[in-house]
């Protein structure tokens, strides 16, 4: 299989992964529970990938790195402490629904989209100087949109934010591991992001960045202060009820290691290097319309397309047969669609990883244009 959905997933991981999984899985019991070996080890691995991930993202200390189940566990979490009924807030006009629906959930919250045309950092910018005013109570942006690998100018929007006094929360979802993402550099409030995407660690976890007390959203056992019934003001104690995910998070630690061992720089170049060999192609298809940025500068290693005349999930459904790996309809991000005037009938959405290679982009040219060229397919019947 040619795997081009790293957007949703990284697929391919480093091999130490699965073995860190199947280590702990053999090794380790819950952590802060018990003061025996498998408990300590699951204890140490744990606070390593809080030290590794502080250091990554410029967290003030281990404390500040909390693991949650994933990237929307980790927005939910941050959302729901700064925002409430009858609030104003801003957002990007590229949101994921993980910030949008719980938004939305809240019913009397005011939201204001600063949208922009695709890979328009200026005119985004321009929107976020006017939409953030004294009577804004907390801006919420993701750093990339999942759909078109649109690069927000998040530097900026943080320093307005800053100067504003106006508490950020910054969705890393498509960002961490590959472009550089720094809690206190930033001034956010917090920021989200999954383990199972650039940091190439398993599904089910991810990592808030608190740069603030947060409001639990779960309540329960944290292996400290027990005999109280509140639960402790500390983190991570404080976010974490119940039993982490402790096979996940010692893979998650892998999968951080190899990213910084690699260098974000590095990865974050070779996916753009290969989003731009891909666009070469793709351009050159007239039956094709293509979301991309043409001075490549603006785009990570996502891209978004359709084809004129074509059900999006068709030509995913036949590239799949193929044994090639895309996703095809809205990507849980409806706002972006809306934006960009994608809303009626989705992308299909081509995003790599480190692992993804020139010649795996070659192939997937050809099944295009073998699908491009047999519009006897294009019904679904193949």
């Amino acid at each position: 299989m040619i795997y081009l959905d790293a957007a949703a997933t990284t697929f391919q991981k480093p091999r130490t992964v699965p073995k860190a999984v199947e280590r702990a899985f053999h090794y380790m019991t819950t952590p802060g529970r018990g003061g025996y070996p498998a408990a300590e080890l699951a204890a140490e691995t744990l606070f390593r990938c809080r030290s590794e991930a502080a250091e990554l993202f410029g967290a003030p200390s281990e404390e500040a790195v909390v693991f949650t189940a994933n990237a929307t566990h980790a927005l939910n979490i941050a959302i729901k402490t700064l925002v409430h009924p009858g609030d104003h807030v801003v957002v990007s006009g590229y949101e994921h629904n993980a910030v949008m629906r719980p938004l939305h959930g809240m019913r009397t919250v005011h939201i204001q989209k600063a949208s922009a045309h695709l890979f328009n950092r200026d005119e985004l910018l321009k929107n976020f100087e006017e939409f953030i005013t004294p009577d804004i109570d907390c801006v919420i942006c993701t750093h990339v949109s999942n759909v078109f690998g649109f690069i927000l100018p998040i530097e900026e929007i943080a320093a307005l934010c800053r100067e504003r006094k106006v508490p950020l929360i910054i969705d890393a979802s498509q960002s961490a591991g590959i472009l550089p993402v720094n809690l206190q550099k930033s001034g956010a409030a917090f920021i989200a992001m999954p383990g199972h995407k650039g940091l190439y660690g398993p599904q089910g976890t991810g990592i808030l960045l608190c740069a603030r007390e947060a409001v639990p959203l779960i309540e329960g056992g944290t292996g400290s202060m027990s005999a109280s019934m509140e639960m402790p003001e500390f983190l991570p104690d404080r976010l974490e009820a119940g039993t982490q995910n402790v096979c996940g998070i010692a893979g998650l630690l892998e999968g951080i290691q190899f990213v910084r061992k690699i260098g974000i720089h590095k990865i974050g170049n070779y996916e753009k290097e290969l989003i731009n060999f891909l666009k070469k192609g793709l351009y050159a298809l007239p039956e094709l319309i293509v979301y991309g940025a043409k001075d490549g500068r603006n785009q990570s290693g996502v891209l978004s397309f359709v084809v004129k005349g074509a059900d999006c999930e068709q030509v995913a459904a036949y590239l799949a047969k193929r044994g090639i790996a895309v996703r095809a309809g809205l990507h849980c991000a409806p706002c972006a669609h809306e934006t960009v005037g994608t809303l009626g009938c989705g992308t299909i959405r081509v995003s790599v990883s480190a692992f993804n290679t020139e010649q795996e982009i070659v192939v997937f040219l050809e099944v295009l244009k073998e699908f491009l060229m047999r519009k006897d397919v294009w019904n679904g019947d193949f």
